[in-house]
């Protein structure tokens, strides 16, 4: 099995820099020595706290990237220039003139310093039952890997695709491509083959890597029966190479090839080559829960250096902790804070294989205690599926090694942050609930960075993160200057981790992106900006419900009903109504061991949605469910909802990437119910 390899073996430009602001700090007592918590700060003058760093960052952004990116990255060759971006156009290069390979920076400049740390924790399946692999290793793995890829007939500009779960061999995969200059194309590993197959006819792959079997929850899945069903109608695919998670033999085919034993044929060193900074570094589709997939294109540096920068900072991270992260590898917060983050900081990171509740819901915890896990980052989801058990499942294991929190994915709702903050982290760990997307490539908005002892608004992203300029649009597509506003986020101007285009379709990317608001990159999110000058994401505009002329974000609507006594999680959409032009239906998960007549429930919500928000947000529906149905991420997917509300379900669309697609006939059935009690009331 492949856990048994482990055993083998500046100045700067203050022109327009406000020194007004620079006083008053320092009148006011806030100077500190903002060199000594970003030494990339160092060479800023007059920048003397956190709020300056900012500043300069989005004024003098330029020199501020251009130094960040000459200290934190090694480069085969330097760049010429830092950027030249047009956001009308969608066209954005970051350090044109650079070369510069992944590998390198994620591998083997730690291996020179410290060739025995612990670059991953093998998080299996089966609790205790980790395996540790050191950055000697991991280069050593890499190599292997990228030679054999190379033997195979994989040359620079490729696209390989990888189906496999959270494990090392996946890790090095990604590192192989990226240095040998192929591209990768991560699926996550429980898409069906119909997904998996147009993902990979999209990439125009020839090769596509993965194990035999896959082990999550206790379940044993066969992957590789997935990849078989898949490439058949995927005529590029020229091989496939098997690694084997168990030691459960699989049909091969004359395709097949067997990835640990033909690399363990392969020499330990592989020459990295020379890349351009805008060269792809991976292909990344989204989960499709807001239609076709798009393959957004990431590239070298200027991704490398976003991921590296916000892991190092928005976490507090430092020399020697265990990072934890319990994405899956197949999701943009996998590549950013699992793989290319950590690994670029030289940090230990973790590769969870298994579920939060799996074989108990103290799972999370109990890792965090035998694995001294140092920062903990997850999805609300999962909060607040663990939010439904007794807090014993926490209190009964030592978490005094955490010292930061993170929330990913969606806003996070008032009451599972309490819970998070309050039970998990002993009131004492600060909650970072991060904004961003497959499109931004890493955080842009998180309560930290920030100034020393900076206030923590629970359930807001809060503050940008260097060199990210947010805007809020109104209807008529104009800039919202005042605070205490709510419109569409944009950002005013380009960032090096954001992505390029997408694969094959820089049309739909500039149409998506940049032409809605000419000149400002649209995030297709709502926000509102606090008096204090705080963000809080709304939702997606696309989930925002009209009620008779009033707006309301589905996800403020969700955390208000979520506060309702016994439920544990809902899902809120717009549906049709004759007078209203939409009404309000909700779906509501009920916590384990709570019943309540649905009469009794919907009294209760419409009496904290009027209390909150305002009458004219009440659901017209209540209905019950045990489950939602969801994305293999965990996102909610909205559309399948609103056509069973809507009675299209002859439009249900692809349902290949929901994580349990039974529970849409459940969410069927309960809808019919529901609409025929309504009809025998009138």
């Amino acid at each position: 099995m492949m856990w048994k390899i482990w055993r083998c073996y500046s100045s700067t430009s203050i022109s327009s820099f406000n020194w007004r602001r620079v006083l008053k700090s320092k009148l006011l007592g806030r100077n500190y020595n903002i060199a000594a918590c970003m030494p990339e700060a160092a060479g800023f003058l007059g920048v003397n706290d956190h709020t300056g760093l900012h500043e300069f960052s989005v004024i003098e952004c330029d020199r501020f990237w251009g130094a960040v990116a000459r200290q934190r990255l090694s480069w085969i060759s330097p760049f010429s220039s830092v950027q030249n971006c047009d956001l009308t156009q969608g066209n954005i290069k970051w350090f044109e003139g650079g070369k510069i390979n992944v590998s390198v920076n994620c591998l083997d400049r730690h291996v020179h310093t410290c060739p025995e740390r612990v670059a991953l924790i093998w998080e299996r399946d089966e609790p205790g039952s980790e395996v540790k692999v050191t950055y000697r290793q991991l280069l050593d793995l890499t190599c292997r890997l990228a030679n054999l890829l190379k033997r195979q007939g994989v040359r620079r500009g490729d696209c390989v695709t990888l189906y496999m779960p959270p494990c090392p061999l996946a890790v090095a995969s990604m590192l192989a491509c990226a240095r040998i200059g192929a591209a990768h194309n991560v699926v996550f590993a429980g898409f069906s083959a119909e997904a998996l197959a147009d993902r990979i006819r999209d990439a125009q792959s020839s090769t596509v890597i993965t194990v035999n079997q896959g082990v999550r929850g206790g379940k044993v899945t066969d992957l590789k029966k997935t990849v078989d069903a898949a490439v058949q109608n995927c005529p590029s695919v020229r091989q496939v190479l098997v690694a084997m998670r168990t030691e459960n033999p699989v049909i091969m085919t004359d395709r097949d090839i067997p990835l640990e034993e033909e690399m363990m044929k392969e020499d330990v060193v592989c020459e990295p080559v020379a890349l351009d900074s805008e060269e792809v570094l991976f292909l990344l589709y989204t989960s499709g829960s807001t239609g076709k997939p798009k393959g957004l294109v990431h590239t070298q540096a200027g991704y490398l250096l976003y991921a590296s920068l916000t892991h190092r900072y928005v976490f507090n991270h430092h020399e020697g902790d265990v990072f934890g992260c319990v994405a899956d590898i197949g999701w943009i917060t996998g590549h950013s804070y699992v793989v290319y983050g950590p690994l670029s900081n030289g940090g230990t990171t973790v590769l969870f294989e298994s579920t939060p509740v799996y074989p108990d819901p103290g799972r999370y915890w109990e890792m965090v205690q035998r694995l001294k896990v140092n920062q903990f980052y997850g999805a609300p989801t999962a909060i607040r599926l663990l939010l439904k058990y007794r807090d014993e499942w926490v209190q009964k294991y030592d978490r005094s090694s955490l010292k930061t929190l993170g929330s990913v994915g969606e806003p996070i709702n008032s009451e599972a942050w309490d819970w998070y903050h309050r039970v998990v982290g002993d009131g004492r760990c600060p909650v970072v609930d991060t904004w961003w997307q497959t499109e931004t490539g890493g955080i842009c908005i998180s309560p930290r960075p920030s100034d020393p002892d900076a206030e923590i608004v629970p359930g807001m992203a809060m503050r940008p993160f260097f060199g990210i300029k947010p805007a809020l649009m109104d209807s008529e597509g104009k800039v919202i200057s005042a605070n205490d506003a709510s419109g569409a986020l944009c950002m005013s101007q380009a960032w090096p981790g954001m992505a390029r285009t997408i694969h094959n379709d820089h049309q739909r990317f500039t149409q998506t992106y940049c032409q809605p608001y000419p000149g400002y990159f649209f995030t297709g999110d709502g926000a509102y900006r606090s008096k204090e000058g705080y963000y809080q994401i709304i939702g997606r505009l696309d989930d925002v419900i009209n009620v008779s002329g009033h707006r309301i974000g589905t996800a403020e609507l969700e955390d208000v009903v979520n506060q309702c006594p016994g439920v544990a999680e809902s899902a809120v959409i717009g549906h049709s109504h004759d007078i209203k032009g939409q009404g309000v239906y909700a779906f509501v998960v009920l916590k384990q061991g709570v019943e309540v007549q649905e009469a009794l429930l919907a009294l209760q919500i419409t009496e904290i949605v009027s209390r909150s928000i305002a009458k004219y947000a009440c659901p017209d529906f209540i209905q019950v469910v045990k489950r939602l149905p969801k994305t293999c991420s965990g996102k909610i997917m909205r559309r399948v909802l609103r056509s069973v509300v809507e009675q299209e379900t002859d439009k249900l669309g692809d349902l290949s990437t929901l994580d349990d697609p039974t529970a849409v006939q459940e969410v069927i059935q309960g809808h019919e119910r529901l609409r025929g009690n309504r009809e025998q009331q009138k």
